[in-house]
């Protein structure tokens, strides 16, 4: 038989049971209600539910058929009117428990389950905030036994079956032998190895992106504050439980395919549950946080790090184990290691709880989605998740609005993570307080640069000033010159006429740059010295530190005037001595060649054979 999908809901007289059954046989429709058992048979649907009211035949229920849709509604008298059905939206408790097949069962439970919770909740209040002592197993015979973990610590030997996966999940290495001591001490070795202040400054100081993601309101949010509005309205405050939190329809297809059962949980294990189901929501809280709601591939990741109850298969004792273990986590393994984070995840719970088991499940049915897309994760759901949306359903609103109240009044602070948080940060504060402090003296500095500068440019406007007057005067000389030379200036024609001999320099090639051509006829050679480019008392004070050499050339005839070329090299004091004579085929003496050498200054002269 196919178990159909359906949602129920209700007004203050009438209970209302929608049930899809597209393509059933319509002659065949069967409805059978009494007290708080439904039962709806239409082949090949079947259904049965045990409500949590009760509903009686008056004639005033009824029941129709949409054929186009194939939906059947149908309407039922509650018993006492306007009484308030909890718990419409928890589709597995609400689906009858499955009974068991065996002739006589191992282990049989007495009553139903709404009896067995209102037991519960007769039971004494629990003062969620005393510390309680850990079991040990104190027979080292059963050490060799395998450990539990899971939901309510009822699974073991799991891992043995998935090796390969394990790393890939959690962090025990051992899990089926490692007891829950075992387990915490290795956590928190790990965490202390694992945290980097480095890393925690860096986000500390640098919060741009932290502080935006802060800004993002999750559904919870609205949710919680239209339920703080209804506040007040006792009646009002009932009807708007079922319309502040609604379940998708992939999520109710999701519970209808899980598998109604009871867990039998003594009181120690029945709180650990509830202080790990705290753990679960603040990791979930967190990942939807930094993500904005937009769930990507290291969701899963984030999830079951930041949770030891699922990386660690940690059992708590307390809220305050709880926040200390999550708060490290933050701080040690995500990508935003920020204590505002921590704050945020803690009240973002806090607000969940007080929406009650609706935002619960809804909250668990994420966490399952995300965990089953996700390939190594999925054995979570298997130890946890899915038996955790089960017990959720059945759980009483008021444990855990009494949870939320113990959760709201818990504090958490810096100095309990033993991260030394607050000396770390004191030191950075100084050391930034040093760097400004720096950069403040930089900028005082800067600003005198000015006044400086404009003594360095004065001053090199006196300079730029003494030199174009020095320029003046040299162009003075230089005309001045000029002018006493005027009677050899008739000879300068002749001069150019005659071909100037050729200068070597020391690799052997000719150049005629940087050259001076002096005329030393009719005893003028000094005021032709001083008629050169060069300064006359610069060349005189060259002429002391170098050696000369004389280069005849032959000259034409009639002509008696001396040529002298000079090339000066830094630093030259070297003197070169004649090579060879050049002779023509005429049998007269052309010129003396002179083999240069490095930082040579040579002087080389013409003269004329008639006046010798």
């Amino acid at each position: 038989m196919i178990t159909p999908a359906f949602e129920l809901s209700q007004d203050p007289d009438f209970l209302t049971i929608i049930i899809n059954v597209p393509y059933a046989k319509v002659s065949e429709f069967d409805v059978y209600f009494e007290g708080k058992d439904f039962k709806f048979y239409a082949k090949p649907y079947f259904l049965r539910l045990t409500l949590p009211g009760r509903i009686v035949e008056d004639g005033r229920e009824k029941a129709s058929y949409n054929v186009d849709k194939g939906i059947f509604t149908v309407r039922l008298p509650k018993e006492t009117p306007g009484q308030y059905f909890d718990g419409l939206d928890m589709l597995t408790a609400l689906l009858a428990q499955k009974k068991s097949r065996s002739a006589k069962p191992l282990v049989e439970e007495i009553g139903t389950s709404a009896e067995l919770a209102e037991e519960e909740e007769e039971e004494e209040e629990f003062d969620w905030e005393i510390e309680q002592t850990p079991y040990h197993e104190i027979a080292e015979s059963t050490l060799h036994l395998q450990c539990c973990y899971g939901f309510g610590n009822l699974k073991s030997g799991v891992f043995q079956r998935l090796q390969d996966e394990l790393s890939d999940v959690i962090d025990v290495k051992d899990p089926d032998l490692t007891p829950a001591d075992g387990r915490r001490q290795k956590r928190l070795e790990t965490e202390a190895a694992k945290f980097d202040p480095d890393h925690y400054l860096a986000d500390f100081f640098e919060d741009v992106v932290i502080q935006h993601v802060l800004k993002y309101k999750p559904w919870w949010v609205d949710a919680y504050a239209k339920k703080m509005a209804s506040q007040g309205r006792s009646h009002q405050e009932h009807v708007s439980r079922t319309t502040l939190v609604s379940l998708s329809e992939e999520e109710k297809e999701q519970l209808r395919k899980f598998t109604n059962k009871s867990y039998l949980l003594d009181k120690r294990t029945r709180h650990q549950v509830y202080f790990s189901l705290i753990d679960i929501l603040l990791a979930y809280c967190y990942e939807i946080c930094i993500t904005e709601g937009d769930k990507n591939v290291e969701s899963s990741w984030n999830i079951r790090k930041l949770s030891a109850t699922l990386c660690w298969l940690e059992s708590f004792t307390s809220i305050s184990e709880v926040l200390v273990s999550f708060g490290r986590r933050v701080l040690c393994y995500p990508l935003y290691r920020h204590f505002k984070l921590v704050i945020r995840a803690f009240s973002d719970t806090v607000m969940i709880l007080q929406l009650g088991k609706s935002a619960v499940l809804k909250c668990l049915l994420d966490i399952h989605k995300i965990f089953r897309e996700n390939d190594p994760a999925y054995i979570l759901n298997d130890l946890y998740i899915t038996d955790y949306c089960i017990w959720i359903q059945k759980t009483k609103s008021k444990k855990l609005a009494a949870l939320a109240e113990s959760l709201q009044k818990a504090k958490l602070i810096k100095a309990h993570l033993g991260f030394e948080l607050e000396e770390l940060e004191s030191a950075a504060l100084l050391v930034q307080e040093e760097e400004s402090e720096l950069k403040a003296v930089s900028a005082v500095s800067k600003q005198q640069l000015p006044s400086s500068e404009l003594e360095t440019s004065d001053s090199e406007e006196s300079s730029s000033t003494s030199s174009s007057e020095t320029e003046s005067s040299d162009s003075d000389e230089q005309e001045s010159s000029t002018s006493e030379d005027g009677k050899i200036n008739s000879l300068q024609g002749t001069l150019e006429k005659e071909r100037t001999a050729p200068l070597f320099d020391c690799n052997g090639l000719g150049r005629d740059t940087d050259t001076l051509t002096l005329d030393v006829s009719n005893e003028k050679s000094k005021a032709s010295l001083q008629s050169t480019s060069v300064p006359g008392k610069l060349i005189e004070e060259l002429g002391k530190k170098m050696q000369t050499a004389i280069r005849l050339s032959e000259q034409p005839e009639g002509l008696a005037t001396a040529s002298y070329t000079v090339l000066q090299e830094k630093g030259a004091n070297y003197a070169a001595e004649p090579q060879r004579l050049s002779e023509d085929p005429s049998g007269k003496e052309n010129f003396l060649e002179i083999s240069p050498k490095e930082n040579l200054l040579l002087f080389v002269g013409s003269t004329n054979e008639d006046e010798d």
